[in-house]
């Protein structure tokens, strides 16, 4: 099928599995933290309906479309401009178990009948809204900051949305986890795995990667670490591995 790339855009090959995807050089570009999530919830169970929230350029729906067996995978992106780039990242894959809509999700629970996804991901903004340096054009302030929604609409909105026993993925930064953890266990989602994600050995975590559960007993496994970087600065063993470039 044709795909009409507008004024910037531009198609990427995501190197894996012949997946594709379309991006815009002047908006939000997808970084190694969401191909790092999208890795860290590939334990997602087959025939899962899963959501993703504030889906951006479809970059992990679409790695997870590969990555697991999933009955369903619905994007959420409030952009309506970002929205439409990203659908046509589907047709351009053909794929056929994943969809994106244009809402605001503090409203989904409006038009996503509650506790019927098995499954969340996101990789939300990590800037409070009222802290860092907004030089960035609106498409990537919303993407960078807590413009739209922040982290505790996210969390709200996974507690309606998620089954019982349902599983909320997230990256984040560090300096955000013990709000994050207040947050997950205020809407009854129990903080199960952390991963921490550092650019090299010695060096201070600057990602963590976070899965919880609904309705969960009390228990949190903390992961060993996570290097992207090695001493002579390639890639470890482990990030080529997720890349696909092993």
């Amino acid at each position: 099928m044709k795909i009409t790339l507008e004024k910037d855009e531009r198609i990427d090959d995501l190197e894996y599995k012949g997946l594709k995807i379309i991006q815009n050089k002047n908006w939000f570009c997808f970084g190694v933290d969401s191909v790092l999530l999208s890795d860290f919830a590939k334990e997602i169970k087959d025939n899962s309906t899963v959501l993703d929230l504030g889906s951006g350029t479809g970059i992990i729906s679409i790695l997870l479309s590969k990555k697991i067996n999933a009955k369903k995978i619905i994007g959420v992106e409030i952009q309506k401009e970002v929205y439409e780039m990203s659908k046509k990242s589907i047709l351009l894959n053909d794929l056929k178990n994943v969809e994106f809509i244009n809402e605001d999700i503090k409203k989904l629970n409006k038009i996503i009948k509650k506790g019927c996804c098995d499954a969340i991901v996101t990789n939300p903004p990590y800037m409070k809204n009222n802290s860092g340096i907004k030089n960035e054009n609106e498409y990537k302030l919303i993407s960078r900051h807590e413009v739209k929604c922040n982290i505790e609409d996210i969390i709200k909105t996974s507690s309606e949305l998620l089954k019982s026993n349902g599983e909320l993925y997230m990256v984040h930064r560090p300096d955000r986890l013990v709000g994050i953890i207040e947050t997950l266990r205020k809407y009854k989602i129990e903080p199960k795995k952390i991963r921490f994600v550092y650019s090299r050995e010695g060096e201070n975590s600057n990602l963590v990667l976070i899965k919880g559960v609904k309705n969960s007993g009390e228990f949190l496994r903390v992961e060993k670490p996570l290097y992207i970087y090695d001493k002579e600065n390639k890639y470890t063993q482990e990030v080529l591995e997720i890349y696909n470039k092993k």
